[in-house]
């Protein structure tokens, strides 16, 4: 008999540590998907279709719901229906390979910011509209120059790539900036944005400003200065918000592949 499966995709790689062929730990099998892992030698777990694959993919389709391994196990002696005819089964696989980016995020117990808002296209228009370089621009200031802007407003020169992994590790670099103390230039920007996002607190608890609030409110500062030459409702989502990105903290872009 010859049994032809087409199917549309297929997961080839795996974020969790033990075996599909084992019964569950107690507490469930690690999450090794997080980035801190994925530097870690052996944590990026390349997975192939084999006869594991195969098998249960036949079960499934003659109903047996059980985990294949379950289904295998001595327990089940005589209930296992291909029992006899594993040996006998040979497959051919013919995918068809592409790269696709994917968010992927670990539930278990996290209550952090850093959560999924939205999802951004490398061929979005906010990435590829005129106004996109001035837009995105205002986080490729230096701080001080980033205060003068949220105060005085000016022109924004910048040749920061426009692609959202370089967004990202703009920011990503941004949360590490050093808190600022508040004074100077750096108050009146604060009082500026205060005054324009009531409710938001850019102090930490030594009384300090985080730099990458200030950059996060200051795209939305220059979304609403620059719709007075663009038409800007590119770049916002259904909500009026830019997506990936709160007014005070950027949370996490998922990226999806041009279209």
């Amino acid at each position: 008999m010859k049994i032809i499966i087409e199917y549309d995709s297929s997961w080839r790689n795996s974020f969790l540590d033990g075996s599909n062929n084992a019964p569950l730990p107690s507490k469930g099998r690690e999450f090794l998907g997080s980035m801190t892992n994925l530097k870690k030698e052996g944590h990026f777990k390349t997975c192939e279709s084999t006869i594991d694959t195969v098998m249960g993919l036949l079960n499934r389709l003659i109903g047996d719901q059980r985990k294949l391994y379950q289904a295998r196990s001595k327990k089940f002696e005589g209930q296992y229906f291909f029992e006899e005819l594993e040996g006998k089964v040979s497959f051919v696989d013919k995918p068809v390979l592409t790269n696709e980016m994917t968010y992927i995020r670990n539930m278990k117990g996290s209550t952090d910011q850093n959560s999924f808002t939205g999802m951004i296209k490398v061929s979005d228009p906010i990435l590829n509209s005129d106004y996109s370089q001035e837009f995105w621009g205002v986080l490729d200031f230096s701080f001080e120059k980033l205060c003068s802007f949220i105060v005085h407003g000016c022109s924004v020169e910048s040749h920061l790539e426009l692609n959202p992994l370089a967004i990202i590790d703009r920011l990503e670099l941004l949360f590490k900036e050093k808190a600022v103390a508040c004074e100077g230039d750096v108050n009146k920007a604060l009082d500026v944005l205060a005054d324009s996002f009531p409710g938001i607190e850019y102090l930490n608890n030594k009384g300090l400003v985080t730099p990458v609030s200030f950059y996060c409110s200051a795209l939305y500062l220059q979304l609403e200065r620059l719709s007075e030459k663009y038409d800007m409702s590119s770049a916002r989502t259904k909500a009026g918000g830019i997506s990936g990105i709160s007014t005070a903290v950027p949370l996490t872009f998922i990226i999806a592949p041009s279209d």
